[in-house]
């Protein structure tokens, strides 16, 4: 007489979860080894650099001489990306979230899906081919009428490949990370917390205010954050559009050179010393983004308590 052995669903669901937390674990600790593996490599590359005579290092004055520059550039580019998308980001959003009527709302949820999946290189042609041209005129028109202000000192660039042209394409490409996360936070606001403000007698933005913009807080700063690690990285866009050459502090003369273009324009003919030159710089660009996403997690953490999201 055979005897059938009956498996329970909490059994069967048990070992479900013991399977999918150890594949969970698994990837993470995939991800680990890989970013560990990134750094040693480039740690162990970068080594020659730094017991380098500083006469045989570009520009004949070190490694820190050499690497200064374009860590500004680099900084600078994101930096005005950043102070572009994010405000402009968030309004797009709240308008897709709160405002535009349902079918318009999705039109422009499928638009911004859309913008995100234009590759880098056609965002840089973009700018190297209609934007630049553009700017040159606006950047005439502010060195001679507010040249007094460093930024925009002059003699303005002829080709419009400047520092500002290159922060504006970078933004226009960060723009739909920002309001494709934006407009998620925004929807999963408890509807509520949004009712209870409408109740109290507070008009639509003052709701958007009190109840919205406090529990999308975090993801907010999350989505900036991603923005600006795209920022950051970002090669041939920047690569096409920035007339590359000395540092300067004006955003409309030509000059200026990011991490990512020096090292995508260099690369391919690189050897020896240089080689181990674009490859410090490199690890230099990974420990920047390495601690703007630190200082991103230590700022989401100190306000998450304020958010309302817990």
């Amino acid at each position: 007489m055979s005897t059938k052995v009956l498996t329970s669903p909490a059994t069967v669901g048990r070992s479900g979860d013991k399977i999918f937390s150890g594949a969970t674990l698994a990837a993470g600790c995939l991800i680990l080894a890989v970013l560990f593996s990134v750094a040693v490599f480039l740690m162990v590359q970068a080594l020659p650099v730094l017991g380098a005579d500083p006469a045989k290092i570009t520009g004949g004055e070190g490694f820190g001489t050499y690497i200064f520059p374009i860590v500004v550039g680099t900084l600078i580019a994101a930096a005005i990306a950043l102070l572009i998308a994010t405000p402009l980001g968030i309004g797009v959003a709240l308008f897709i979230s709160h405002y535009a009527p349902r079918r318009l709302a999705q039109g422009f949820g499928y638009l911004i899906d859309l913008l995100a999946a234009i590759p880098s290189v056609v965002y840089g042609a973009w700018g190297y081919a209609v934007l630049a041209p553009q700017m040159a005129k606006l950047y005439g028109w502010l060195a001679e009428n507010m040249g007094w202000i460093p930024i925009f000192a002059g003699p303005a660039s002829q080709t419009g490949r400047t520092m500002l042209t290159a922060g504006i394409v970078l933004a226009v490409m960060v723009l739909p990370i920002i309001t494709s996360m934006s407009r998620e936070i925004f929807l999963q606001t408890p509807g509520l917390h949004q009712e209870a403000a409408l109740a109290m007698g507070a008009t639509r933005w003052e709701m958007i205010m009190m109840a919205v913009i406090p529990f999308a807080r975090p993801g907010i700063i999350s989505a900036a954050m991603l923005g600006l690690g795209r920022a950051l990285g970002e090669t041939m866009a920047v690569a096409l559009v920035l007339s590359g050459g000395a540092l300067t502090s004006s955003l409309i003369k030509s000059g200026n050179q990011t991490i990512a273009a020096e090292i995508a324009l260099n690369f391919p003919e690189a050897f020896g010393l240089r080689l181990s030159e674009l490859i410090a710089a490199g690890l230099v660009l990974f420990l920047i983004t390495l601690i703007v996403n630190m200082i991103a997690r230590w700022i989401i953490t100190r306000h998450k308590e304020f958010s309302g999201a817990n």
